[in-house]
């Protein structure tokens, strides 16, 4: 029987993201990896609900009141109950550090909502990204998933995707533009891709 490879998804909020790569998976597009676990920096995330309704499980591991290598180390210990050899980061909006990133290089995929190297790197996040590019006056964003350094938003690109930008956008019209058209769709087929690679020894 092939091998799949244990996918742990980490989340701050509502898992749109989450839920595109569940989508993905019933569909039986997931071929080399599976969701084993979600797990959340808030207790009160929309994502822990998706996840539960698709059987998936969970844990939650609050980022306040720990110090960062307090927050990592529940991670990590969550991360090995279930043998996550690929992590995502599917909306969650802490900030990892190097020793972390460093233990499961080329492992950690994260999505961000524009065409990297524009409109991102510390600090361009959510909303945030689109109001940028709507100020710039960009005719094409899009969104990049790539692999998670201790640089924001740093590391090699897996995937990237590009979506117009329309005259009258908002920046959550554009928001919503980019997840249909751009992060719901390449995020899952970045997954796969990763764990394809895996399997395969590359």
């Amino acid at each position: 029987m092939k091998k799949l490879i244990n996918i742990a998804v980490l989340v701050s909020g509502g898992g749109t993201n989450l839920q595109a790569l569940i989508d993905f998976s019933a569909d039986g597009n997931l071929t080399s990896g599976r969701l084993v676990k979600v797990i959340s920096s808030n207790s009160d995330a929309y994502a822990l609900t998706r996840a539960k309704e698709s059987y998936i499980d969970s844990a939650v591991v609050e980022r306040k009141g720990k110090t960062q290598q307090e927050f990592e180390s529940a991670i990590i210990k969550e991360l090995e109950e279930c043998d996550a050899e690929v992590i995502v980061l599917a909306g969650f909006m802490c900030i990892l550090s190097k020793d972390f990133t460093d233990r499961y290089k080329d492992r950690i995929i994260n999505v961000h909502p524009s065409l990297i190297p524009s409109f991102c790197g510390q600090g361009y996040y959510g909303l945030k990204v689109h109001e940028k590019a709507l100020e710039y006056g960009v005719k094409v964003t899009g969104a990049t998933v790539h692999f998670v350094n201790e640089i924001p938003d740093g590391g090699k690109i897996i995937m990237q995707k590009a979506v117009s930008v329309k005259e009258g956008d908002t920046p959550k019209k554009l928001q919503k533009r980019v997840m249909e058209q751009a992060e719901w769709k390449i995020l899952p087929m970045a997954v796969e891709k990763v764990c394809k690679s895996i399997c395969k020894g590359e």
